[in-house]
């Protein structure tokens, strides 16, 4: 398998991540063991970008019911990719705006 597959587990597209499209912000879902390091790596090896910053967020499981019972979401970890300003952008994030 490819290391930068294994990194990058999906990009997320909602209407607050898209709104930073424009200043070259991206957001993706990683994996839970991923460093800043890694995680730059892997944007620049899969996309061919150059990458300005990383910046990381744990996000805890949510609490939910169903019924009497009750129980947790998984916790997963997102990154906020920022690229360089000569840097070219990311074909995906353009298609979908």
């Amino acid at each position: 398998m490819n290391f930068s597959h294994d990194v990058i587990i999906k990009p997320i597209v909602t209407e607050k991540s898209m709104r930073d499209v424009g200043i070259k912000k991206y957001v993706f879902k990683v994996s839970k063991s991923a460093t800043k390091n890694a995680i730059k790596s892997a944007i620049e090896e899969c996309f061919g970008v150059k990458v300005l910053s990383v910046n990381i967020i744990n996000v805890q499981g949510h609490f939910k019911r169903q019924g009497r019972t009750g129980g947790y979401t998984s916790a997963w970890k997102k990154a906020i990719v920022t690229l360089t300003a000569n840097s070219k952008s990311i074909e995906y994030f353009e298609s979908v705006v």
